[in-house]
């Protein structure tokens, strides 16, 4: 079969047929279903992979909603806090269905060029300065979902040792210092885990950190129930009532369908970052098992679906519990039950979660940072080793001087998240899909240009608000902390 020609005049590897013959009728239906040819050569296959898929289904689940379920739901019942229920579910739903819509893009550019890595399809979209600035953004928000993750290490696990160990908190004893203990459950849990040459191999941790998660969803509904008003000359029973800019303690427990104050400028940033999952998109689906593009929409769309309810349920039920006294880092909310071994053991599957977690975050990191620096060297355990572990030493100094988790879940989600969900997927469509395919004027370019001017006017709006925040004294540690 001849190279298809674009309208540009570039020709495009022997795999752009593939899309093509999506629509011929007479391909078979193995033909219009693989993304890629079932015994391809071996130039080709070594630019996709090293290895053949051979991750089910049921595990790129596990491992695309543990990338998504991260450290964010912490910061959801906070967000609908500071905007209210009606205006929370509304911008929830909307960032979900823009983010399944986002993957949908990613994956039409790989099946067009046959690529499965989000590096390599800014090389092809823009050349090298589109690889290293799909690299950079997905270095950043990486490094900052870890920081994330490792903030929550460093906060919660002394409270849970020092519970077990019915330690005073002002003990000084090591054991009860998060800076230490955040380096060691990275030395002994993360880094052995991060080693591991495929991604596919962390579907069970991934499982069990979805178990752990869905364990804290549980209680937080149950604890709804037995934890009174925050105030104690107020019941739970007030009826809801919509509320803005509402500062008065007679309204700390009634729950408000729509609020504005300075803290609503997080709510977005919060919610983007809890959606995230792209740089982890194309590695998952390269190690799975017969990789088509319908199989990796179906896993696109059952975990964000699944994560969707999650942190609708979390959020309204957290939010619930403590209105408008939930901090930033939920489970900090609770501290005043340091005795409830619920919570005790909540805090425990969280540090869990998002421990197990980490290791995955860092694969589409080592991949951008050797996609850049190692790009046509053979894999090397040594490299892979030390990039593992350099980025965890710089991720703990980075967490351990951190203040306050409101920080990260605000920069990166109004930076970097709206980059990776709107911005480069939509960009990447336009550049890539040949025009011989889809005209520049075509329906679903025109929505590709529109998604990505939708995300740079979200970074601008988001900044702006932040910015306005922290320059009003807002940086000062809330909700809780």
């Amino acid at each position: 079969m001849e190279l298809e020609k674009p309208s540009n005049g570039v020709h495009y590897p022997e795999q752009v047929t593939i899309e093509t013959r999506f629509h011929d009728a007479e391909a078979t239906p193995e033909e219009r279903e693989e993304f890629l040819p079932h015994k391809p050569d071996e130039q080709n296959q070594s630019q996709f992979t090293d290895f053949v898929g051979k991750t089910s289904l049921g595990m790129s689940i596990f491992n695309l909603s543990n990338t998504i379920m991260g450290s964010g739901v912490l910061g959801l019942a906070y967000a609908m806090a500071n905007t209210g229920i009606i205006l929370f579910v509304i911008l929830l739903t909307s960032i979900a269905a823009l983010s399944a819509y986002s993957i949908h893009l990613l994956l039409r550019s790989a099946g067009i060029v046959g690529i499965r890595s989000y590096e390599q399809l800014g090389n092809r979209a823009f050349g090298a300065p589109g690889k290293v600035l799909a690299a950079c953004v997905i270095t950043i928000h990486n490094i900052g979902a870890m920081s994330s993750y490792l903030f929550i290490v460093k906060s919660e696990l002394p409270l849970v040792i020092q519970n077990f160990m019915g330690a005073p908190s002002n003990s000084g004893e090591w054991y009860l210092n998060g800076k230490y203990l955040v380096i060691i459950a990275s030395l002994i849990i993360i880094l052995p885990l991060a080693l591991m040459r495929q991604l596919g191999y962390l579907g069970y941790t991934s499982g069990l950190s979805l178990t752990c998660m869905v364990f804290f969803l549980i209680s937080v509904i149950y604890k709804k129930f037995n934890v009174g008003c925050p105030l104690e000359d107020h019941n739970l029973t007030q009826p809801l009532t919509v509320m803005v800019n509402s500062t008065s303690e007679d309204d700390v427990c009634e729950a408000k369908l729509i609020t504005y104050n300075s803290r609503t400028a997080y709510a977005i940033p919060i919610v983007a970052f809890a959606f995230v999952c792209h740089p982890e998109v194309l590695p998952i689906y390269m190690e799975l098992r017969k990789p088509t593009m319908k199989r990796m929409q179906r896993v696109a769309n059952i975990s964000v679906l699944a994560m969707f309810v999650m942190y609708l349920l979390t959020a309204v039920f957290g939010y619930l519990t403590f209105y408008d006294k939930v901090g930033s880092e939920f489970l900090h909310t609770y501290k005043g039950d340091s005795a409830d071994h619920l919570i005790l053991c909540v805090r425990l599957a969280v540090l869990m979660a998002v421990t197990l977690t980490v290791p995955v975050v860092i694969f589409p990191i080592r991949r951008a940072l050797l996609q850049i620096f190692f790009h046509d060297k053979p894999f090397n355990w040594v490299r892979h080793i030390s990039v593992a572990f350099g980025l965890l030493v710089f991720v703990n100094i980075l967490v351990i001087s951190i203040p306050n988790i409101k920080d990260i879940f605000g920069v990166i989600g109004a930076t970097s998240a709206p980059t990776l969900i709107f911005i480069l997927p939509g960009i990447f469509y336009i550049r890539i899909v040949p025009e011989n395919l889809e005209a520049l004027n075509s329906r679903p370019k025109i929505q590709a240009a529109c998604f990505a001017a939708a995300g740079l006017l979200l970074i601008v709006i988001s900044i702006s608000f932040i910015i306005m925040h922290w320059a009003s004294g807002g940086n000062q540690s809330i909700g809780g902390h």
